[in-house]
């Protein structure tokens, strides 16, 4: 049973000239979705602690120096925001230039379509923009980790240390333009402390972190979503009452995730739920 939560106070918040009434505590972002307001995202995470890594949500804030990240900056009553002015346009088209510039945006939801919205142009840095690109790692045959996709939201680290399954298999390594996401000393997969959830994969925005059925089929030119087909069950391993998202292609599972709303899971699942499914 889930336990109720005291009621909230509600404030108006003025989104683009539109009053709309939220919860005390909610975002900006959670505002905007209230207001019907389109949002780009891609660090924030609906079942993490928001990092502000990549700032393609910012807005602006009557009165506030600079723009503000819609995903963690608190609502407050009688704030007026700007969500589609020029300077927050601007903010956003420069950020997506320079994340495309030199990640491998390819398989990140919607990176297209904003990047024409925002009439982005990530070519004017030239040839030589400095990039991330590498080998995919692939070492494993449940997941594999294509760091050249890797946009640095930390979000994988977050759901593999202390918001979800405390592992601390991965983290962050070097720095500057030379940072990235790491086993402890660059392990393999197999010699870390991973334990293969999965929950990292079930976050990531970009694909960095795939299914290793998912990037074979990739790789083969097979992977159609609009021919794939969504049903929710429930986990057999055990008694806890896991619900799964089975993700079928051509009668076959390809993927299983986890309903993020789901308050048993919240989306995360073990090593069984998310991979477990061979027997099917």
């Amino acid at each position: 049973m889930i336990p109720l939560q005291p009621p909230r106070r509600l404030i108006d918040v003025e989104i683009d000239g539109e009053t709309v009434r939220v919860p005390e505590g909610s975002t900006i972002l959670d505002a905007c979705a209230v207001a019907g307001k389109d949002i780009p995202t891609l660090c924030y995470g609906d079942t993490l602690t928001p990092k502000n890594a990549c700032r393609v949500c910012v807005v602006e804030v009557e009165g506030a120096r600079t723009l503000a990240p819609a995903c963690s900056r608190k609502a407050e009553k009688g704030m007026k925001v700007g969500t589609d002015t020029e300077r927050a346009r601007q903010s956003r088209k420069v950020v997506l230039e320079l994340l495309a510039s030199s990640v491998d945006l390819s398989t990140t939801p919607r990176a297209a379509e904003w990047t024409k919205e925002y009439d982005a142009d990530p070519a004017r840095f030239g040839d030589d923009a400095a990039t991330v690109e590498q080998p995919a790692k692939v070492d494993n045959e449940l997941y594999v980790r294509d760091y050249s996709k890797c946009i640095m939201c930390y979000k994988c680290v977050d759901a593999c240390g202390d918001q979800w399954q405390n592992t601390f298999a991965i983290g962050v390594a070097g720095r500057g333009f030379d940072t990235t996401i790491s086993t402890e000393f660059d392990a393999p997969l197999t010699d870390s402390a991973c334990v293969y959830c999965g929950n990292c994969v079930e976050v990531c925005p970009t694909g960095a972190l795939s299914f290793k059925s998912e990037f074979d089929m990739r790789a083969e030119g097979t992977w159609d979503e609009s021919k794939q087909t969504e049903t929710t069950t429930i986990c057999s391993y055990c008694g806890v009452g896991c619900n799964l998202t089975l993700h079928v292609q051509d009668n076959k599972i390809v993927k299983v995730t986890s309903p993020h709303d789901n308050p048993v899971t919240k989306g995360n699942l073990c090593v069984k739920g998310r991979f477990g499914y061979g027997y099917v």
